[in-house]
């Protein structure tokens, strides 16, 4: 049996929280995996504060958060951060998902 390993955090990705300073009310990068989307299921990426049963990702006072539910679907995926002509956002790179639909929120595994 292969040993699950959670998700990572890009130094770009934890950088970001501390240029738009999460850490200062509390609050860390929630990653969460919901039913939905064109594609089955879907990230909901958003700030929020840590829960007890959360899987903290920290670095230099900034954090992202995942909760248990969530966790085994991000199981070695890449937690990034990306500036684009169309504009700048934190995206996921996920090995587990089998596709994804186009705005790169909903994903099917």
């Amino acid at each position: 049996m292969e040993l699950a390993l959670p998700p990572k955090v890009t130094d770009r990705a934890f950088a970001r929280l501390a240029e738009i300073g999460a850490d200062t009310e509390g609050h860390a990068l929630r990653v969460a995996v919901e039913g939905g989307g064109c594609s089955g299921f879907q990230y909901e990426i958003k700030l929020d504060a840590p829960s007890d049963d959360d899987l903290v990702l920290e670095k230099d006072g900034q954090k992202v958060v995942v909760d248990s539910v969530s966790l085994p679907f991000l199981e070695n995926a890449v937690i990034d951060f990306t500036e684009e002509l169309i504009g700048a956002r934190f995206v996921i790179d996920n090995p587990n998902a089998t596709s994804s639909c186009g705005c790169g929120t909903s994903f099917s595994m």
